[in-house]
């Protein structure tokens, strides 16, 4: 999942860089429990004190507020997919490139984000996503489309 060359060599920064370090490995489970809608898996990997920025949205702080927030989605949402097309690490943090898909019954909008997460001793601290409304829209779009006409659905990303 990492970029080519980024095993464990050291970066020009400073620190060793790599896909597979603890800090990756926690930001893969963490999105492995959201597929699997598993809020108490996936809050038990973030801090108390964690921070939470979709930016452009409200920012939500702690362990409690993105279990609140998670429940909600939950009620909602029928499965969640996080495709990670690139994932680098640099010491406490972590860069991924992933589209993300959320299904509600029939409808299933697919955009793109790239996500920072921080992680210190094992827990997620911070968990900041961006994206663009306009993709995040045309994506709706499509899912609105796709529920009435099937071919129009979207599907996996391709390159995985």
């Amino acid at each position: 999942m990492g970029t080519p060359g980024s095993g464990s060599a050291r970066n020009p920064i400073g620190g060793p860089t790599t896909a597979d370090s603890p800090e990756a490995t926690v930001v893969r489970a963490f999105l492995a429990s959201l597929e699997l809608l598993d809020v108490d898996r996936a809050t038990g990997l973030v801090a108390p004190d964690l921070v939470y920025e979709n930016v452009s949205l409200p920012t939500i702080h702690g362990r409690r507020g993105l279990q609140r927030a998670l429940t909600t989605f939950t009620r909602v949402a029928t499965g969640f997919e996080a495709h990670t097309h690139r994932l680098a690490a640099n010491g406490p943090v972590v860069l991924t490139e992933r589209t993300d898909v959320i299904e509600v019954g029939r409808l299933r909008v697919s955009f793109w984000v790239c996500g920072t997460f921080e992680v210190h001793h094992g827990q997620i601290t911070l968990w900041r996503d961006h994206f663009d409304w306009l993709n995040v829209t045309g994506a709706a779009l499509r899912g609105v489309l796709g529920a009435v006409l099937p071919g129009l659905r979207a599907g996996a990303p391709e390159g995985r």
